[in-house]
């Protein structure tokens, strides 16, 4: 159960976790991504933040991940800029892919009979033998 305080920190740092990596990704060059910062938690002593993203195009979304994982030292001292006046210490940041999305949309797709396994084997899983 989280806290509070808790909840207010995830929400402070969601809110401008948003605008840091959307602008970090326009200065960057790069047009027409989506960043998208799907849910922070914060543990309870407040030392660490894990950050969801949904990155769209979502062929992109792991090189992303890598490049925004190699710069949360910057990101980390942007953030804190932005909140020194409502948070003392900043938490570290663990970033994640948040495939939720696009596990919905496989699943729409099997509903539909888009992916259906029995045309098209490919979808199953290869089972291996022993």
């Amino acid at each position: 159960m989280e806290s509070n305080r808790q909840k207010k920190i995830a929400s402070v740092l969601q809110l401008d976790l948003v605008d840091v990596l959307q602008s970090a990704a326009t200065q960057g060059g790069l047009r027409g991504i989506i960043i998208s910062v799907t849910k922070v938690n914060v543990t309870v002593d407040l030392s660490i933040a894990k950050v969801y993203l949904s990155i769209f195009p979502v062929n992109k979304g792991k090189e992303l991940l890598e490049g925004i994982k190699s710069n949360s030292a910057l990101i980390k001292h942007e953030l804190a800029q932005r909140t020194r006046h409502q948070l003392r210490r900043m938490p570290h940041l663990s970033f994640f892919l948040d495939d939720s999305l696009e596990y919905i949309d496989q699943i729409n797709r099997s509903l539909k009979g888009l992916d259906n396994p029995i045309v098209d084997s490919d979808l199953l899983d290869k089972r291996k033998k022993l």
